[in-house]
C-alpha cells in the first residue's frame, strides 16, 4: 500500500514537471513615452485565458504555464507584439505605435489598404502632431508636414483661408484639392469650421490613384478622419486648454517724422515745388504701426469622451476657441464653438453602423484688408507728422492724399460681422454578405447657414476723400435725386444677408475579396454616387438707420423715405454629378501588386455633348526586399511604386455652358431709363472637362529600422483648361455689357521631386527622438494658350497702374512683367552717351534694359519687358524633430520657401504718402547709389512696374516651438488623472527674409494670377501660450 502511494506521488511530481510551472502573471501595459495603457487585450497564445488592462495599464493572468507560454497583446493604434514569460510572474510590455509600421492601415477611398501593398504615392499625419501645433486651422498645421504639399495664408487674420497647392498650381480657376472629412465633401474655405483637436488623422494622396474620388482629384485629395471610441474600454475623459498673447512679427521700417520732412523737402525741391516743411525737426512723430498693431488674446478648451462596449464604440468631442486679432482685436475676432460624436455599432455578426456628427458655430469680425484701401494700406502711408487725434479730439484728416485715410477711424467706423452654423454628418451601414463581400450605404450630408451684417455708419475721413458717405464734418447725409427736382437723403446703411448650402451624398458600393493558391490575391470595389449642392440666398440694403448708431442698424428701423434707395439681391443653384466606378486590385503573393481604376463621372456643369466623362487610373508596386536574391541587409524594406491615371475637373460657375440673361439690360423708350434684360456671358454647347494626366514614379525604403525613406518623381500635365478669356464684346454674341464665354483652352504642366526622410529610435529608452525632414523641388509651367491670344493679364501694379502678371505660354502662371533694371544714370553725360535712348531720363533715374536690342526703351508696348519674378517657389521644405527625456519633451516645426518672389505694392506713389526708410540711402548725386533712384515730385518713369518693386519673398520659418513636461502617473492617479502634461509653446517664433514688408507667407485671395502681390498683407501673428492636457 505504501509503494502505491509514493508511485503516486512520483507519477504526479513527474507530470506537474512535465506540464511546467503553474502560477500567475501581471504587469503593467504603456506606450513608447511610459503612457499606461488601457483596455489592452493580453491574451496566453494558443489558449482561451486572458486579461484587459485596467484604467492605470495593468493585466493579471492566473493559471499560466509559467516554463513555456506567450502572451499576446493587442490594441487598435499599436503593434501587436507577443512576449514570452520565461519562468516570470511579472512580465511588463511596451506597445509601439503602429503608425509607422508597414502594416498600417490607410483609408484610400471606398476602402483600405496596408501602407505596405498600397500603389500609389500618399503621406499620412497623425492627428496628435498636428494637435501639438496648437494652430486654429487645420490646413496651416499641415504646412511644412508633407511634401509636395504647399500651404500659404491668406490672411493672416483670426479665421482668414489658406491656399492649398498639392503638386503645383495646375488650372486658371480652383486649384484647392478634394477634401474628405470622414467621407464627407468638406471645402477648404469651411476648413474654420473643424477643430483641429477632434482629427484622428490625416492622409493625402498625391497621384492619379486618387482618381477613384472623379471630381476635383486631380488637384489631390486630403482625407481626414476625425477620432473614434475603442472596444471593451470604459469612458476616458480628456480635458486640455491653453491661452496666449499674440504679437505682430515684425513692423515694416517706416520713415519717421523728422527722416520725412528732410525726404519731402528734397522730393518737392527736385520738381520745383513750395518746400512743405519749414522746420524739420520734428523728433520722431506718430508712430502709425504702434497705433495700430495690438498685442491680442487667443484661447482654446477641449473635452473629448471616448470608449466602447464589445459592440459599440464612441468618441464625444466638445470645443471652444476665440481669437483677437493683432489689429483691430474685436474687430476682428473669429470664435468658434464645436461639437462632435463619432459612434460605430456592430448591429449584428454582419451588420455595422457608423454614424457622424459635427457641428460648428462661428462668428466673425473683418477689417478691409489684403488690398488697397486696407487697414494696413492705410497705416503703411500714413504721414508721421500728423498725430492721430487733433486737439480737440477729433480724428485727423491726411488730406493731402485723397485715398489714403486715419486707419484708427477706419477702424472704428468698421462693423462686418459674419455667423456660420453648420452641420455635417454620415450614416453608413456595411453588410457582410459572406467572410469575402461586403456591401457598404452611405449617406453623407453637409449643411450652412451663413448670416451677414454690415453696418456703414455716416463717415468723414476729410476734404475729397473717396471713402467719404457724409457731405461734411456734421456728418450730413449726401442727397440722391431720384426724379427731376425730387431728392432723397442717403444715410447711414446697413446690409443684413442669409445664405443656406447644403450638399448631399448617396455612395453605395461592394467590396470583395478573394484568394487562390495562397499567393494571388484580388481585392475589388465597385459603386455608384450621386452627389448633390444647392445654395441660395436672400440679401437686403436699407439706408438711414436712426441716429446714426449700431444699435439701431437693422433693416426693419430704416427710415428711408417710401423705401427708395433701399434695394435687394438673391442667388440660387443647384449643381449635380453622378457616377460610377471600379477598382481592382491584384496582389502576387507578397512581392508584386497591380491597381486598375476607372471612374465616369457626369456633370451638370457640362452641356448634353460633354456631360459624361471616363477617367482610367493604372498603378502597380514592386517590393524588391522580398525577392530572394535581395541581400542589402541594412535596407530592411524596398519598394517601388509607378502610376499613371487621367482625372476630370469641373470646377467652373454653374450653367457655364448656356447663355445667360445677366447682361447689362438697359434702354431708352421715350427718353426714359428702362431696365431690363440682356444676354450677357454667350454659350458655349461644347465646353468640356478639363483633364489631368500625371505619371508619377516612386520608391519607399526602410534602413536600420529607423530611418524612413520616400522618393517621387511626377509629372502632372493639365489640358483643355475652363476659364473665360478677357476679349473683346465683338467677338462674342452681343455687344456691350456682354461677357465672354467660358472655353476650353490652354494647357498646364508641373514637373517635381519629392523627397521625404524621417528617422526614429527604438522606443523604450529613457531618451527618444524622432525628426523628419521633407523637400518638394517643382518647376510649372503654361505650356499652350488659346488661339488667337497673347496672354492673359493678371493683376494689377499700383492704383490703376500696369499689368504685373500674366498666364502665357512658356512661362510659370503669374509670373510677373515688367522692365529689367540696370542701376542708376549718374550723370548726364552718362545719359547722352548711352548705346540706349531712354525717353525722359535724368540723372538719378533708373536705367532699364533693353530687351529687343532695337537701342531704345519702348514704355508704349511690351517688346522691352520680361519676367522678374514668380510668386511660385522652387523648392519647399519642412523639418520636424521631436525629443523626450523621461518626463520632458520637446518638439520644433520648421517651413523653408526657396525661390519665390513678391511684388512690393503696398506703398502709394503719391507725394505725401509715407514711404519705408531704404529712401534714405536715395540717389542724391553722382555716385551717391547705383540702387534707389532720385526722390521727385515731377513726372518720372521710376514708379512704373519693374524689378525694383520685386523682390526675393525665400523665407525660413520656426512655425512652432514646445516644452512640455508629463508628471509621472503615480503622483496624479490619486487624484484619479491617468496623465497630467503642462507646456510652454511658440508659434511662428523666428522668420529668417530678406523680404521687407510684413510676411512672406502670401497667398492669394484673388485666383492664381493674383498671387505674390503684396497691398499691405495682414501678417500671421507670434503667440506665446501655455496648455495643460488632464486625461483620466
Amino acid at each position: 500500500m505504501l509503494n502505491r502511494i509514493l508511485n503516486l506521488i512520483i507519477a504526479t511530481c513527474l507530470t506537474l514537471v512535465s506540464f511546467g510551472q503553474i502560477g500567475n502573471v501581471s504587469g503593467v501595459v504603456s506606450d513608447s513615452l511610459g503612457q499606461k495603457i488601457m483596455g489592452v487585450a493580453i491574451v496566453v497564445k494558443g489558449t482561451n485565458s486572458g486579461s484587459i488592462t485596467d484604467e492605470n495599464g495593468n493585466y493579471r493572468i492566473v493559471n499560466v504555464n509559467l516554463s513555456n507560454a506567450t502572451l499576446v497583446a493587442s490594441y487598435s493604434g499599436y503593434k501587436t507584439k507577443e512576449i514570452k514569460v520565461n519562468g516570470r510572474n511579472t512580465v511588463n510590455i511596451m506597445l509601439s505605435d503602429a503608425s509607422l509600421g508597414l502594416g498600417q492601415v490607410m483609408v484610400v477611398g471606398y476602402g483600405t489598404a496596408t501602407k505596405k501593398e498600397f500603389t500609389g504615392a500618399s503621406a499620412n499625419v497623425i492627428g496628435e502632431d498636428l494637435q501639438r501645433l496648437n494652430i486654429p486651422r487645420i490646413d496651416q498645421a499641415l504646412q511644412g508636414q508633407i511634401s509636395g504639399v504647399n500651404i500659404n495664408t491668406n490672411s493672416g487674420s483670426p479665421g482668414g483661408s489658406s491656399s492649398i497647392r498639392i503638386r503645383g498650381l495646375s488650372t486658371f480657376g480652383d486649384n484647392d484639392p478634394l477634401i474628405l472629412v470622414d467621407g464627407v465633401v468638406y471645402d477648404s474655405e469651411g476648413l474654420n469650421a473643424l477643430n483641429p483637436n477632434d482629427i484622428e488623422s490625416v492622409n493625402v494622396l498625391k497621384d492619379a490613384t486618387a482618381g477613384i474620388y472623379g471630381v476635383r482629384a486631380a488637384n489631390g485629395v486630403i482625407l481626414i478622419e476625425t477620432k473614434k471610441g475603442r472596444r471593451n474600454v470604459k469612458p476616458k475623459i480628456e480635458l486640455s486648454a491653453y491661452t496666449g498673447i499674440q504679437q505682430a512679427t515684425k513692423k515694416l521700417n517706416l520713415l519717421n517724422a523728422r527722416e520725412y520732412a528732410v525726404l519731402k523737402n528734397e522730393m518737392f525741391a527736385n520738381g520745383n515745388n513750395t518746400l512743405p516743411f519749414a522746420n524739420t525737426n520734428l523728433g520722431e512723430g506718430t508712430d502709425w504701426q504702434e497705433a495700430v498693431f495690438q498685442d491680442a488674446r487667443v484661447q482654446n478648451y477641449n473635452v473629448t469622451v471616448t470608449g466602447g462596449t464589445e459592440k459599440t464604440t464612441y468618441s464625444i468631442g466638445g470645443s471652444y476657441f476665440s481669437q483677437d486679432g493683432i489689429v483691430g482685436l474685436d474687430k476682428s475676432n473669429f470664435t468658434r464653438f464645436n461639437g462632435r460624436v463619432n459612434l460605430n455599432t456592430e448591429m449584428s455578426d454582419r451588420l455595422r453602423l457608423s454614424s457622424v456628427f459635427l457641428y460648428t458655430n462661428e462668428e466673425r469680425q473683418t477689417l478691409p484688408e489684403n488690398g488697397i484701401g486696407s487697414v494696413l494700406y492705410n497705416t503703411i502711408n500714413a504721414f508721421p507728422t500728423d498725430p492721430i487725434r487733433d486737439e480737440d479730439g477729433q480724428f485727423t484728416y491726411l488730406e493731402e492724399v485723397s485715398d489714403i485715410i486715419n486707419p484708427i477711424a477706419q477702424m472704428q467706423n468698421t462693423y462686418n460681422t459674419s455667423w456660420v452654423n453648420k452641420l455635417v454628418g454620415k450614416e453608413e451601414i456595411a453588410f457582410d454578405i459572406t467572410d469575402n463581400l461586403t456591401f457598404t450605404n452611405r449617406f453623407n450630408y453637409n449643411y450652412a447657414i451663413v448670416d451677414n451684417k454690415a453696418f456703414s455708419p455716416l463717415v468723414w475721413y476729410g476734404p475729397g476723400k473717396a471713402q467719404n458717405n457724409a457731405i461734411n464734418a456734421e456728418l450730413d447725409p449726401t442727397l440722391v435725386e431720384i426724379a427731376p427736382g425730387s431728392t432723397v437723403e442717403r444715410g447711414a446703411s446697413v446690409y443684413e444677408g442669409r445664405s443656406t448650402y447644403s450638399d448631399i451624398n448617396f455612395e453605395s458600393f461592394v467590396n470583395h475579396q478573394v484568394k487562390f493558391n495562397d499567393l494571388h490575391s484580388l481585392k475589388t470595389t465597385a459603386g455608384v454616387s450621386i452627389f448633390s449642392r444647392n445654395g441660395k440666398g436672400l440679401g437686403g440694403t436699407a439706408y438711414n438707420i436712426p441716429n446714426n448708431s449700431l444699435d439701431y442698424a437693422d433693416i426693419s428701423a430704416n427710415l428711408a423715405p417710401g423705401g427708395f434707395l433701399n434695394n435687394t439681391n438673391s442667388f440660387q443653384f443647384q449643381e449635380r454629378l453622378v457616377s460610377a466606378f471600379l477598382r481592382a486590385q491584384y496582389k502576387y503573393g507578397s512581392k508584386y501588386n497591380g491597381s486598375l481604376i476607372v471612374r465616369r463621372d457626369g456633370s451638370s456643369k457640362f452641356g448634353p455633348n460633354n456631360r459624361f466623362g471616363i477617367f482610367p487610373t493604372v498603378s502597380g508596386s514592386w517590393l524588391l526586399s522580398e525577392e530572394d536574391f535581395y541581400n542589402i541587409d541594412r535596407i530592411k524594406f524596398f519598394k517601388l511604386r509607378v502610376s499613371y491615371g487621367v482625372s476630370g475637373n469641373d470646377q467652373i460657375d454653374n450653367f457655364a455652358y448656356r447663355g445667360l440673361l445677366n447682361g447689362e439690360g438697359v434702354y431708352v423708350f421715350d427718353d426714359i431709363i428702362t431696365t431690363g434684360a440682356a444676354i450677357g456671358r454667350a454659350a458655349n454647347p461644347d465646353l468640356k472637362w478639363e483633364t489631368t494626366r500625371q505619371f508619377n514614379i516612386g520608391a519607399d525604403l526602410k534602413i536600420l529600422h529607423t530611418f524612413d525613406l520616400t522618393l517621387n518623381y511626377f509629372i502632372k500635365n493639365t489640358k483643355d483648361l475652363l476659364f473665360q478669356p478677357d476679349v473683346s464684346g465683338v467677338l462674342g454674341t452681343a455687344g456691350a455689357g456682354s461677357y465672354p464665354p467660358i472655353i476650353n483652352a490652354g494647357d498646364v504642366s508641373n514637373k517635381g521631386l519629392e523627397i521625404e526622410l524621417g528617422y526614429s529610435m527604438k522606443p523604450g529608452k529613457k531618451f527618444n527622438l524622432s525628426t523628419n525632414i521633407n523637400a518638394t523641388f517643382i518647376k510649372n509651367e503654361v505650356v499652350k494658350i488659346p488661339t488667337g491670344i497673347d496672354f492673359l493679364p493678371g493683376a494689377s501694379f499700383g492704383v490703376g497702374g500696369n499689368i504685373a502678371t500674366r498666364f502665357e505660354r512658356g512661362f510659370p502662371i503669374g509670373y510677373f512683367i515688367g522692365y529689367e533694371t540696370d542701376g542708376i544714370f549718374q550723370t548726364q553725360e552718362e545719359i547722352d552717351n548711352s548705346p540706349v535712348t531712354q525717353e525722359g531720363a535724368v540723372p538719378g533715374d533708373l536705367r532699364f534694359v533693353d530687351q529687343d536690342g532695337d537701342g531704345k526703351i519702348s514704355f508704349n508696348d511690351d517688346s522691352d519687358k520680361t519676367m522678374i519674378g514668380t510668386p511660385i517657389p522652387k523648392i519647399t521644405l519642412g523639418y520636424n524633430i521631436n525629443i523626450s527625456y523621461e518626463g520632458f519633451d520637446l518638439s520644433a516645426n520648421f517651413f523653408a520657401a526657396i525661390g519665390q518672389d513678391i511684388v512690393r505694392n503696398y506703398e502709394r506713389q503719391q507725394p505725401f504718402a509715407n514711404q519705408l526708410n531704404y529712401n534714405l540711402d536715395r540717389w542724391t548725386g553722382q555716385n551717391s547709389t547705383n540702387t534707389n533712384p532720385r526722390l521727385t515730385t515731377d513726372l518720372n518713369r521710376n514708379t512704373i512696374f519693374s524689378d525694383y518693386f520685386v523682390e526675393d519673398g525665400s523665407f525660413l520659418r520656426l512655425k512652432n516651438l514646445q516644452l512640455g513636461y508629463t508628471f509621472n502617473p503615480k503622483l496624479t492617479q490619486r487624484v484619479k488623472i491617468n496623465s497630467t502634461r503642462i507646456y510652454v509653446a511658440a508659434n511662428n517664433l523666428l522668420t529668417l527674409t530678406k523680404y521687407r514688408g510684413y510676411d512672406p507667407d502670401i497667398g492669394s485671395s484673388g485666383g492664381p494670377l493674383a498671387s505674390g502681390i503684396d497691398y499691405g498683407f495682414y501678417p500671421q501673428a507670434r503667440t506665446i501660450m501655455a496648455g495643460i492636457s488632464l486625461k483620466f
